[in-house]
């Protein structure tokens, strides 16, 4: 039991500590493309102790909600984040770790800072919500084709299911293709990343995610950064545990294959990292109006996927 409760630990801090990295490692690979040197890789750790040493300034009509909601935000994506499977299946919370589930916690934060952000009743505050919730309206539905798409292959929605599924085999399948390709397209629209978003300008016509937390300060921004690192870092580990599952340390394996896992899991996100950065240096920013043709293909290719499946189940 507490060897059980030891390796779940290690999964929830190892989330934590790795996201950071994550997107320090996405930035310094974006800057040497673009041939300038960049920012050390652990630059983003340093930003977060900044902010967390620095005073939180709140405006004088902030309620209650304003400041609750980055605690709300960071708790609600930390737990999603941490029941990803990541080194191992079969972990002690592995039971919770469903894919409804994460998308419920993803979509409660959403709602959440989109009150926030206009709770102070500012322009840029109110355009980032109303992009925002106009952006989820259509990624949640296309996540909720790609989940309907992964249970009808592996007869349920849970990850440590799913993963041992995929490590068993299941062949080549177009749904499977079409399932990866929509949620590479949820992912980005959901960590707000080029073309749907660009977190390194804030342009007040471009503006998404940024425009909602214009008005935060100190320790506040700094959760909701670590918040927003933790949020990519649950979609790179996503699509890792479903569509590169190899590597995963089985139930009640021992510290050989845990260690292995790891050292997997890290090859993985470095791989992802890499390949974000090359897919940002080679695409413009979209513009706003474009987004909801942007994901409309998401939502499409997962409602493919998921039609190929039913009706290959049927014949």
């Amino acid at each position: 039991m507490m060897a059980n409760l030891l390796v779940q630990g290690t999964q929830m801090l190892l989330v934590l500590a790795l996201a950071p990295l994550l997107t320090g490692l996405v930035r310094k690979v974006k800057a040497r493309l673009t041939r300038r040197r960049g920012a050390c890789v652990f630059q983003p750790y340093r930003d977060l102790a900044r902010l967390l040493n620095k005073e939180a300034v709140l405006a004088h009509n902030a309620s209650w909600l304003f400041r609750a909601v980055p605690y709300l935000l960071f708790a609600a994506t930390w737990v999603a984040a941490a029941l990803v499977p990541t080194f191992g299946t079969g972990l002690i919370f592995s039971w919770s770790a469903d894919l409804i589930v994460i998308t419920a916690l993803l979509g409660s934060a959403r709602f959440f800072l989109a009150l926030a952000g206009m709770d102070v009743g500012t322009s840029f505050g109110g355009i980032g919500s109303s992009r925002e919730v106009m952006i989820s309206s259509l990624a949640e539905p296309a996540m909720i084709m790609i989940v309907f798409s992964l249970a009808l292959v592996a007869q349920s929605t849970q990850l440590s299911t799913i993963a041992s599924v995929m490590v068993a085999g299941v062949g080549l399948r177009v749904s499977l293709a079409l399932a990866l390709v929509a949620l590479a397209i949820v992912a980005v629209a959901e960590n707000g990343r080029i073309p749907v978003d660009n977190p390194a300008t804030h342009l007040e016509l471009t503006m998404v995610h940024e425009a909602m937390v214009l008005e935060y300060s100190g320790r506040h921004l700094a959760l909701i950064e670590l918040a927003a690192q933790l949020k990519l870092l649950l979609f790179l580990s996503l699509v890792a545990c479903v569509f590169v599952p190899w590597g995963l340390a089985p139930a009640g394996a021992g510290a050989g294959a845990l260690v292995l896992g790891m050292a997997s899991y890290g090859a993985k996100l470095a791989a992802g990292a890499v390949l974000l950065a090359m897919f940002e240096t080679s695409i413009a920013k979209m513009r706003v109006f474009r987004v909801p043709d942007f994901l409309g293909a998401a939502l499409m290719l997962g409602l493919l996927g998921t039609l190929l499946l039913f009706v290959s189940r049927m014949l």
